[in-house]
């Protein structure tokens, strides 16, 4: 198995990372300990475990981390939406997180598709 740095999927992912804490930055402060907070533990939880997932033992234990990674793109994806429908933020600020979140998506159904038909 690849290393996890080597991954684009991970590369991309810690993009995002980034780019979402240059956006909490400009969200209310009294938000620091709720949104703020499951923002950014949604998104450092993407590169997580894709590099989690990566060095385990098995293809199968691969695709489980690479599974939980997509749930926390939702995540993220809704509340950065969730976000920008309170008004802490604008549609514009947001735009590119989301669009990060749904081409990571993407990437992560094609390598589980990938890793599965290698091991058929």
């Amino acid at each position: 198995m690849n290393k996890f740095e080597n991954l684009n999927i991970w590369k991309k992912s810690m993009e995002l990372v980034e780019k979402v804490y240059e956006i909490v930055g400009l969200l209310p402060n009294d938000e620091k300990y709720g949104l703020i907070s499951q923002i950014k533990r949604s998104a450092i939880s993407v590169p997580s475990n894709i590099a989690e997932g990566s060095g385990r033992n098995s293809s199968k234990e691969f695709l489980h981390f690479l599974s939980i990674a997509n749930g926390s793109l939702c995540e993220l994806e809704t509340q950065i939406l969730l976000a920008t429908k309170l008004k802490m933020t604008t549609k514009e600020n947001t735009d590119d997180i989301i669009c990060k979140c749904r081409e990571i998506r993407n990437m992560n159904f094609s390598l589980q598709r990938s890793i599965k038909n290698k091991h058929k």
